[in-house]
């Protein structure tokens, strides 16, 4: 399950037994973190934590601060500077060097548009969204928080917020779900600074695995943890049932033939064809042909069996293009040395992520530069 997901379900049992919460968020970070802007932690009244928004680091002081701005019920930012190896408040030699704004937003259950409310909204949809979260950097200031979610077309829900506010909140939006990633923004609105965090939400990847046998049980289960919508498909009724497979996952029994009848394809959906049947894995493989909306297409099997494969599709004058060339993964997964099923699960979904992320897959140590691209944390100039 996401971790969104388990936030939303905790939040949910919490407002069925009125027990009062805290919605954490990292809305910026300047420099290395564990974890980056959109990381979240629930807090109830009892100090109970669910997500997380560090390696363990902040959460200790974090979660005094979250019980101080519940007992307040206002909205506070608060700054950690993990590059101050002195600081005995998050302890010594953290060695993260960054600098990590949280905003603590407590929720109020009578509010429709509270935080979590929004995210709720947010994780039901099966289209990339955006979350807008508003703060200053002058804590003496009001924290407005989380304010708006919006999709590619309009605003889905919104607090109440001055209209040229919003109006510049959506438009940014649109541009961030169409050309971009999640962005920091900076705008002046009589007289007011607003910074302002947009995160750019994407559905879950659905992973279809065409073959119902033993390694497709546990590369199911290990998506399933990644939160990813998992869906099996199989000829054989003993292969492809529920029992087999994780509760989440989607089980249909069909010809090769019939595979994307029941199959809803988007630029998320990613197939790999591992049913250990030649004959079937070419069928299925004949129909993703041309569908230019998937972004990958994995094949079990050594090399020579997709060069079979490409061998027969070229006799049956079946012209396979560039563009699917390109996104045929054969042999699948990463070469990590995987023997065992589970090894080859984890080469096959890390290829994936690389895919959809638009990754080399290389090992970080060769990287000069710092993990994440710091030139995304910079406040972009938002005009009306």
């Amino acid at each position: 399950m996401r971790e969104l997901d388990v936030i939303i379900s905790r939040y949910s049992e919490l407002k069925a037994q009125n027990i009062r919460c805290i919605l954490a968020t990292v809305v910026h970070v300047d420099g290395s973190s564990y974890r980056r802007a959109g990381a979240r932690m629930l807090v109830d009244e009892y100090g109970n934590i669910t997500g997380a928004i560090s390696g363990g680091c902040l959460e200790g002081d974090a979660l005094r601060k979250a019980l101080f701005a519940l007992d307040r019920q206002e909205n506070k930012l608060v700054t950690y500077d993990t590059s101050d190896e002195d600081d005995a408040v998050l302890g010594a030699q953290l060695g993260c060097n960054g600098i990590i704004q949280v905003l603590f937003e407590p929720v109020d259950y009578t509010d429709a548009n509270n935080s979590c409310e929004l995210l709720r909204r947010v994780a039901e949809q099966e289209v990339p969204m955006v979350i807008s979260i508003v703060f200053n950097l002058d804590k003496s200031q009001k924290q407005r928080g989380t304010v708006l979610i919006a999709d590619e077309n309009h605003a889905v829900a919104s607090k109440p917020i001055p209209d040229n506010l919003h109006k510049a909140l959506l438009f940014k939006s649109k541009e961030v779900i169409n050309e971009g990633d999640s962005c920091f923004g900076e705008l002046e609105i009589d007289g007011e600074k607003h910074y302002v965090f947009i995160q750019k939400h994407q559905p879950p990847v659905n992973l279809v695995l065409v073959g119902a046998g033993n390694d497709a049980q546990i590369l199911a289960q290990q998506a399933d943890l990644l939160g990813w919508n998992v869906t099996v498909t199989d000829g054989r009724p003993t292969h492809a049932n529920k029992e087999r497979f994780v509760g989440s996952c989607q089980v249909i029994v069909a010809k090769p033939e019939e595979t994307l009848e029941n199959i809803k394809i988007d630029n998320r959906t990613c197939f790999v064809l591992m049913s250990h049947n030649y004959n079937y894995d070419l069928a299925v493989l004949k129909l993703l042909l041309g569908k230019t909306e998937i972004p990958y297409i994995g094949i079990l099997g050594p090399l020579k069996k997709y060069e079979r494969m490409l061998n027969e599709l070229a006799d049956e004058s079946i012209e396979v293009s560039k563009e699917d060339l390109n996104k045929i993964h054969a042999p699948v997964g990463l070469e990590i040395g995987a023997e065992t099923p589970a090894e080859i699960g984890l080469s096959i979904l890390a290829e994936i992520q690389s895919v959809l992320k638009h990754k080399n897959a290389r090992p970080l140590k060769q990287k000069t530069e710092p993990i994440h691209d710091t030139t995304a944390n910079q406040f972009q100039k938002i005009t009306l």
